[in-house]
């Protein structure tokens, strides 16, 4: 497949009928959902799923979202949802990158931003990275 960037943490969805809008095609929102879904998929092949959030009283929150729609899927379309850690300054924030692939006819269906901020679970105040997201999440990052 013809990634933006190396070495991608993937998910493999399919669009199913309740993913379809008044348009007959994908909605918006779910592209959102996968989105969620292959970053939380990704940390906790990192060691930081919830349970360790919570453990932890930290989580790396959304602050900012970017969607870049580029090409419609529809019912059935099987698509790979792909996210890479691509900057953070190894205190408190970190960016994903995120590109959504056909592949049955190569194309990218979708690219996306996100900006993350560490918080106190407790008082969702913005924290400092505790010294195991810097562990986990440190070596994952790719340079694009």
């Amino acid at each position: 497949m013809d990634w933006d960037l190396p070495q991608p943490h993937t998910l493999a969805v399919q669009v199913a009928a309740e993913d379809i809008d008044g348009l007959r095609h994908t909605n918006n929102a779910v592209y959102v959902t996968w989105c969620e879904q292959v970053a939380w998929d990704h940390s906790a092949s990192l060691g930081l799923d919830l349970a360790a959030y919570q453990r932890l009283n930290r989580a790396m929150v959304i602050t900012r979202s970017e969607f870049d729609y580029l090409k419609p899927s529809h019912l059935g379309d099987e698509l790979v949802a792909a996210t890479w850690i691509v900057d953070w300054d190894g205190k408190l924030t970190m960016q994903r990158r995120f590109q959504v692939l056909r592949p049955a006819d190569g194309s990218t269906v979708l690219r996306a931003r996100m900006q993350f901020a560490c918080v106190d679970l407790e008082k969702g105040r913005p924290r400092r990275l505790p010294q195991e997201f810097i562990d986990g999440y440190g070596p994952a990052i790719v340079r694009g």
